[in-house]
C-alpha cells in the first residue's frame, strides 16, 4: 500500500513538473512573439514621429492616408514559415487650437500555438514641428 501511494505521489510530482515546463515554454514563446510585434509597432510609430508636420505649411504629412496598413514578418528566428503581423495607424485631431494630434499604432498578429489574434498598441500625442 505504501509503495502504491508513493508511486502515485511521484507520478503527480513528475506530471506537475512536466506541465510547468510546458507552460513555461508556452509563455517564453508568446513573450518572444509579443516583443517582435511591439518592435514592429514601435517602428511604425517612429515613422509617424519622423513625419514633418508644420502648422502653417500647405502640406501636412501627418495624416492616416500616408500610413496605410502594413504587413511584415515578425523579426524572429522561426522554423518554417515566418509569422506575419499587420500595423494599422490611426491619426486623429485632438484639438485645433493649439494643434494636437493623437497617433495610435496597432500591431495585429496571430499566435501560432493558440491561433488567437493578439494586438500590441502604442498611443501618443503630437504637436507640430514648428
Amino acid at each position: 500500500m505504501e509503495v502504491m501511494v508513493a508511486s502515485a505521489v511521484g507520478a503527480i510530482v513528475i506530471g506537475a513538473t512536466l506541465a510547468g515546463y510546458n507552460q513555461s515554454s508556452y509563455r517564453a514563446e508568446w513573450g518572444a512573439f509579443n516583443c517582435g510585434a511591439q518592435s514592429l509597432a514601435a517602428e511604425r510609430f517612429e515613422q509617424t514621429r519622423g513625419c514633418r508636420w508644420d502648422r502653417d505649411a500647405a502640406t501636412n504629412g501627418l495624416v492616416s492616408a500616408n500610413f496605410p496598413p502594413q504587413t511584415m514578418p515578425l523579426d524572429l528566428p522561426v522554423n518554417g514559415q515566418p509569422i506575419f503581423a499587420t500595423n494599422y495607424t490611426v491619426i486623429a485631431n485632438v484639438t485645433l487650437d493649439p494643434p494636437l494630434k493623437m497617433v495610435r499604432v496597432d500591431c495585429v498578429w496571430k499566435f501560432p500555438r493558440s491561433g488567437k489574434l493578439q494586438t500590441n498598441s502604442i498611443v501618443s500625442y503630437r504637436a507640430p514641428d514648428n
